[in-house]
């Protein structure tokens, strides 16, 4: 079975604020969930040498019709020039779980009062 919800991974400064990143993704409604794995040891080829930076993994829970609008905003609001920004599609999943996602980041299309 094959779902429209996707997990999108993302480095992290390990001295980075990432609650502020998370919480402007929330907001915005393009994730509907970022954990933030612990600090860890990241090597890596950059500018043709071998790095190391202490990082944090992120895993963005969000759905596919919002990638375009979450890619926009990682690279906006990332401090590094080249952010990772990795897809993994989901393939299956508990039903509920699946649901919520989908409700976290549906944008809200009602008319308004205003309307």
């Amino acid at each position: 079975m094959t779902t429209k919800a996707i997990v999108v991974l993302v480095t992290w400064p390990g001295e980075a604020d990432v609650q502020a990143f998370a919480r402007a993704l929330l907001e915005a409604r393009v994730a509907a969930c970022v954990s933030a794995l612990p600090q860890m040891d990241s090597f890596y080829r950059w500018d043709g040498r071998v790095e190391r930076g202490r990082e944090r993994q992120l895993l963005i829970k969000t759905q596919a019709v919002r990638l375009e609008a979450l890619r926009l905003m990682v690279n906006d609001l990332h401090p590094y020039d080249t952010p990772e920004f990795l897809v993994v599609p989901v393939i299956g999943g508990d039903e509920r779980y699946l649901d919520w996602i989908e409700g976290a980041v549906e944008l809200d299309t009602s008319p308004t009062a205003d309307s």
